[in-house]
């Protein structure tokens, strides 16, 4: 890893968002964020993206002509029916001639892109570099970022992460990838629609639709918590090592309850181990948590040579990409604030 970016816009406070009547009390005070990143109408998804790479192929001190691959990935609309939203990062962040893929696997996006970004440049020459970025704004009337679905407040940003083979500030262990393609029909709901809605997303709704039958959703939850778990330990297994030995675990940025589920009942770690403080001032970013999370981590001088890092990701379908990350030298930007609207 040879570079990070992010860009986030300001942060809203969740006691306004209260106070607005956009926020339940109640799952305020269950979810217990500070603020949430939300980004002007005017702010286009892939631009942030730009913002984000730019940074991060500015921070790795290589030159653009080495990056032979850019895997964009995004959960939400990005500004315009059926169109490349990756070419147009590529192009405007990197070179018009970088292959450019778009990749759409839920919030598990940006860790799955990276995976496949590492196995490219496995086989590609000595001077091959990559980059994966991730951009997404919630914006209303579609999305009710505060109440689309509980536990989670979704997040305006992007985030960039520049793989090189020629080394950088932190080496990629690992990565594994587990999956059970029958959790797809926990977000289904009632079934296929002709064409795209214009009722606001209702991921409740859904997730309410299948958990009709209480029985059927244990089995779901203990079945996306199996597929975690194996994913984990696939990954600190490749990596040699273990979660004793692992100094901080970045996970999806949801709200307390889930993040003391996340951290506390899988992974029996304490939440000060995992990437909480960061969450709870940001947001759901999507599929930008976890490079978002390593970027707080790097920037804020939370990690240091010789500690790993454990990325954890999770998208409905279910998929869960996890990644073990070394960091092997004190970043040169280490106390740059990350770019902001």
């Amino acid at each position: 890893m040879a570079g990070t970016g992010v860009w986030l816009p300001e942060p809203v406070t969740a006691q306004s968002a209260v106070e607005d009547g956009h926020y339940d009390p109640e799952q305020c005070a269950a979810d217990d964020l500070v603020s949430v990143r939300v980004a002007s109408e005017d702010s286009a998804p892939p631009d942030m993206a730009v913002q984000a790479a730019t940074t991060a192929l500015k921070r790795s001190g290589l030159d653009a002509g080495d990056v032979e691959l850019l895997v964009h990935t995004c959960i939400w609309f990005q500004g315009v029916e059926m169109w490349p939203a990756a070419s147009y990062v590529a192009g405007h962040a990197v070179s018009h001639d970088v292959p450019s893929f778009g990749l759409r696997q839920e919030c598990n996006a940006g860790l799955a892109a990276l995976e496949l970004a590492a196995r490219h440049l496995a086989s590609g020459p000595p001077t091959a570099a990559a980059v994966v970025t991730s951009a997404d704004r919630f914006g209303a009337p579609m999305i009710h970022r505060w109440s689309s679905e509980p536990g989670f407040v979704y997040a305006d940003g992007g985030t960039a992460l520049l793989l090189s083979r020629r080394g950088g500030f932190a080496r990629l262990l690992s990565t594994a990838t587990e999956a059970d393609n029958s959790l797809e029909a926990v977000v289904r709901g009632t079934g296929f629609q002709p064409g795209p809605t214009a009722e606001p997303l209702d991921l409740a709704g859904r997730l309410g639709h299948y958990a009709k039958d209480p029985r059927r959703l244990r089995s779901a939850t203990e079945r996306l918590a199996g597929v975690v778990k194996r994913a984990v330990a696939r990954a600190l297994a490749d990596a040699d090592t273990d979660m004793e030995s692992v100094a901080r675990v970045v996970v999806p940025a949801s709200g307390r309850s889930r993040m003391d589920w996340q951290v506390e009942t899988l992974f029996g770690i304490p939440l000060a181990k995992s990437s909480w403080d960061f969450a709870r001032q940001a947001g759901h970013l999507g599929a930008g948590d976890q490079a978002a999370g390593l970027d707080h981590l790097v920037t804020s001088g939370a990690v240091h040579a010789g500690d790993k890092v454990l990325l954890v990701g999770g998208g409905s379908g279910f998929t869960c990409t996890c990644a073990v990350v070394e960091i092997t030298e004190e970043p040169h930007y280490g106390t740059e604030p990350p770019e902001t609207s």
